[in-house]
């Protein structure tokens, strides 16, 4: 079995966090396109107003289709948030940004009362072991480069399939950074945080209200 079930059934259950006239965040991700297809259906069945902030061009058009409405920038405080996670661990920090959206995914979860994110269980784990995102400003590629690798991470520009730089919806590049085994994430951050050019770094140190765990049979678990 996959996961593709347990998602569809946890988008649905996440519904009952969404209030008349909220301001929502939407994430980027499987999951989170998952969520705004049920979303749509749930805003017109039952004749409620929402708007909502996309934080990719994919979940944007996503939302376009179900004629959701829209806002482009954070008025005062999101209501809540709904996002996806490429690892959770222990303590419940994430690493985000596998698909090139940190930046904004990060200004939404810091504006928001409630975050609720939504993962299967390959995502979560004791400590993180994959490549942090961290965004930079093109300008600053080689000193930041440099930077991260003098404390111990190994940095790759991020690619497209011919060769090209990845470049964010903010027009700047992904560094993925091999930190191996991180044990102090928080530490690791704020150094990353602190190099000149690094706008964004994918790693999330405010804790999920909520989690959804999606289980390959289909079912899934809710984390308080």
């Amino acid at each position: 079995m996959t996961y593709d079930s347990a998602i569809k059934a946890l988008s649905q259950d996440a519904l009952k966090f969404v209030k008349n006239n909220q301001v929502i965040g939407l994430g980027s991700g499987r999951a989170a396109t998952a969520f705004v297809k049920s979303l749509s259906s749930y805003v017109k069945k039952n004749k409620i107003h929402v708007k909502c902030i996309p934080t990719s061009l994919q979940i944007k058009l996503e939302a376009e289709k179900g004629k959701l409405h829209l806002m482009d920038t954070v008025q005062d405080q999101i209501d809540v948030v709904f996002d996806g996670a490429d690892q959770i661990d222990k303590q419940k920090n994430l690493i985000k940004g596998g698909g090139g959206a940190l930046l904004r995914e990060n200004i939404l979860i810091s504006a928001a009362k409630k975050v609720i994110i939504m993962a299967d269980d390959s995502k979560f784990v004791t400590n993180f072991n994959r490549d942090v995102p961290v965004e930079v400003h093109p300008l600053a590629r080689n000193t930041a480069t440099k930077a991260i690798s003098k404390i111990g991470g190994k940095p790759i520009i991020r690619t497209l399939d011919r060769g090209y730089p990845f470049v964010t919806e903010n027009g700047n590049i992904i560094l993925d950074c091999d930190f191996k085994t991180i044990k102090k994430p928080k530490a690791l951050q704020e150094k990353i945080q602190s190099i000149p050019g690094v706008l964004e770094v994918g790693i999330f140190t405010r804790k999920p209200d909520i989690i959804y765990k999606a289980l390959k049979d289909g079912r899934f678990d809710v984390i308080k």
